[in-house]
């Protein structure tokens, strides 16, 4: 059906409609812990083993009973890491213990070798300073049977394989990846590997996004360019109606050989907004297609990459079911001054160096340009109502993490 196009939202209104107009509604799967690295969780995990599981040592030394602090102890056994020791502890007595090694029950002090006094075979003087549960690792200190070790929708990184692995869980349920398919528009669209005249340009928009999407653990399909032709198109997109996300880069202007908003109706598309009066980006187009959640970026390579990792990302995370999609951000100061047009939001590309941000190229950047992107290692958004960006004045600044390349000094400097 024929859909009037919606008036052109504010960025942050855009924004919001973006996330507000998704639901996960993905399957689930078990995987293996080894394959687990980016998915996210679709249930709740609950501790099944205590962590630490027994009392233990948190270091080589002596554990004893707290009320024989300050006192010269007999030595009455060496408990190893793995030993399952006996509670023989007598008053006057005290155990000497190794790193990890399980620490009996009439023991509730442990204090390092090096810190004792009159360190012999036999005997051993405690110092009158240690505090009663000094270097004891207690039974469930740090995770608990029966409580909620990750909840549903937690994105998996190396931490919680650490914790999942701790707890015995060789696998997990999560989410099914969603399935996106990327494409390009345009006759003059040549591919990296095919020969280029003048005439034409190489495709970079669509293998930037995707490589953009599998660092946020997204696995995109490339699916091609479709020829600037009405009839084809409508054909070409008929054909994306299984994926979960469709992305494409173009065609969405008000050029003569712009039909892909067309040919999207003609497939049923709802349109959310058609428009977002932001710099660049303004003719983004989001919408639901049957299943299919469409987001639709202008053609320049700058403009669809920024307007992909700010209005594409939250949302996608947000379908993939994970709890946290919003772009975390840091406050800095603004290091040079620069000027953004007022009336409209802008997005600036900047460099977060030393907990300052300094604009890239004084933000003179073309939106068909690539290089400024390289040049950058984050970004901030500029609100309508701001003009001159003062010096010193303090910018929320999403990065583009991890933050590390050419712009990386030793952090201990």
């Amino acid at each position: 059906m024929q859909i009037k196009k919606l008036d052109i939202l504010s960025f942050t209104d855009a924004y919001k409609t973006s996330l507000d107009s998704v639901v996960c509604s993905l399957g689930d799967e078990t995987v293996n812990l080894e394959d687990l690295l980016g998915r996210v969780l679709s249930e709740d995990l609950i501790v099944s083993k205590n962590v630490p599981s027994f009392n233990n040592s948190a270091l080589d030394g002596f554990a004893f009973k707290s009320s024989d602090v300050g006192k010269k102890l007999k030595i009455t056994e060496t408990i190893f890491a793995g030993d399952e020791p006996k509670e023989i502890l007598k008053n006057g007595e005290c155990y000497k213990i190794m790193t990890g090694a399980k620490v009996p029950n009439n023991a509730d002090t442990v204090v390092a070798i090096e810190n004792c006094i009159e360190v012999s075979e036999e005997f051993v003087t405690i110092p009158k300073n240690v505090k009663k549960g000094n270097a004891l690792r207690l039974k469930g200190e740090e995770l608990n049977v029966g409580e909620i070790l990750f909840e549903k929708g937690e994105m998996i990184d190396f931490s919680h394989i650490a914790l999942l692995s701790a707890q015995g869980k060789s696998t997990v349920r999560v989410y099914k990846k969603l399935s996106i398919a990327v494409v390009s528009t345009g006759n003059e669209l040549k591919e990296p590997w095919e020969e280029a005249s003048e005439d034409e340009i190489y495709n970079a928009n669509s293998f930037a996004i995707i490589a953009l999407l599998k660092k946020y653990n997204f696995n995109p399909d490339y699916i091609g360019v479709i020829p600037d032709d009405l009839e084809k198109t409508v054909e070409f997109i008929s054909k994306l109606k299984s994926y979960d996300v469709i992305i494409t880069t173009g065609g969405i202007s008000m050029g003569d050989a712009d039909f892909l908003e067309e040919a999207f109706l003609r497939n049923n598309l709802e349109s959310f907004f058609h428009g977002v009066n932001v710099k660049p980006g303004r003719p983004t187009m989001m919408g639901v297609m049957g299943k299919s959640f469409v987001m639709a970026m202008p053609g320049n390579p700058l403009t669809t990459l920024l307007n992909v990792f700010i209005l594409s990302i939250p949302p996608l995370l947000k379908l993939q079911g994970s709890r946290r999609y919003f772009h975390d951000f840091i406050e800095v100061k603004n290091k040079k001054e620069f000027r953004a047009k007022q009336g409209r939001s802008e997005i600036v590309l900047g460099v977060l160096k030393g907990g300052e941000f300094l604009v890239t190229r004084d933000n003179k950047v073309g939106s068909g340009m690539l290089k400024p992107l390289w040049e950058s290692n984050a970004i901030s958004v500029i609100g309508e109502d701001m003009g001159i960006i003062k010096k010193g004045e303090i910018l929320k600044i999403i990065p583009f993490t991890p933050i590390f390349s050419k712009y990386f000094e030793n952090f201990l400097n």
